[in-house]
């Protein structure tokens, strides 16, 4: 990979890891089925107008973007909504690989290798310490916390989808994609906002949105879904997978981080070693053991 496209993943990384404050910024005074629906009324709207429609069947355009978009945005923006701390929900959103690894076993006969059985076990580990610390009163609010594991999974099956599309032809680009499929979650959204919160709230979150939802709603429509995936589906198909995808496992190290720095949010001890858990879980799917490996070859 080139230093120009190495720091354009890294962009995309700093980009989607303060995602998660944004989120907490723009849920402050608006509902959040509310944001999500003009978050993707924005992605759709200028851009489908300029951006040509993908040859797919439509069941797999809506299926696409009834897991990855709407199923996933809807449970995480309530999950930060109800009380699930930006920086966590970063993290345990990631586990989402794992949810795919086990969703591909299904639909496509994939086999589990050693090391993604390992990081999985040690990952599991990792949130039922979450699940425990929850439980017993601490800082991650049981309801959001399970609400970012329903999102994950949802991002799950938008992999599943993914996969599936993308082995379709003729393959469609990824931000033909991207645009298109933005406009089918804009209507349940409002939809689900409209059951859920009421008419009056969200006309009242309208009349009375401020600077801070507008520039959240900017951030979240053009820098981290045009910009951020555009980036992404463009360096995924210029290399190999395996030199990209790593990278995101620096999402929630950035989410974490930012969301100190930004939202003043304290880890305690017992949230640092889940963390370290988690990470460690994702760091052996991806990679194995190559360091233990390496480490052997320098000693012979």
């Amino acid at each position: 990979m080139t230093r120009k496209d190495g720091l354009l993943a890294l962009l995309v990384v700093v980009i989607w890891g303060v995602n998660f404050v944004i989120i907490k910024l723009g849920l402050h005074n608006m509902p959040p089925l509310m944001l999500a629906g003009l978050r993707f009324l924005l992605v759709a709207f200028p851009a489908l107008l300029f951006v040509a429609r993908p040859k797919l069947p439509f069941r797999l355009l809506a299926g696409y973007a009834l897991t990855i978009s709407f199923g996933q945005f809807a449970f995480l923006f309530s999950a930060i909504k109800f009380g699930m701390p930006a920086g966590i929900a970063s993290l345990v959103l990631q586990s989402q690989a794992f949810f795919t690894i086990i969703l591909g076993t299904f639909f496509f006969g994939e086999r589990l290798q050693g090391k993604q059985l390992a990081g999985i076990t040690l990952a599991v580990f990792g949130v039922l310490v979450l699940i425990e610390g929850s439980l017993d009163g601490q800082h991650v609010a049981l309801l959001g916390f399970m609400l970012t594991l329903a999102a994950a999974l949802c991002w799950a099956y938008g992999n599943i989808f993914n996969k599936i599309i993308m082995q379709h032809q003729p393959r469609p680009q990824i931000m033909s994609l991207i645009v298109w499929s933005a406009l089918i979650p804009v209507l349940p959204f409002f939809a689900a906002s409209w059951l859920l919160d009421g008419p009056a709230v969200m006309l009242t979150s309208l009349v009375n949105i401020d600077i801070t939802t507008v520039l959240s709603l900017v951030y979240l429509a053009f820098v981290s879904t045009i910009i951020g995936y555009g980036i992404w589906g463009t360096l995924l198909g210029r290399y190999e997978t395996w030199r990209v995808a790593p990278l995101s496992l620096l999402v929630p190290v950035v989410g974490m981080a930012s969301a100190a720095l930004l939202l003043d949010e304290k880890l305690s001890v017992m949230q640092l070693l889940v963390a370290v858990l988690i990470m460690a879980g994702l760091y052996i799917n991806v990679f194995g053991l190559r360091l233990r490996r390496s480490v052997k070859g320098l000693s012979s």
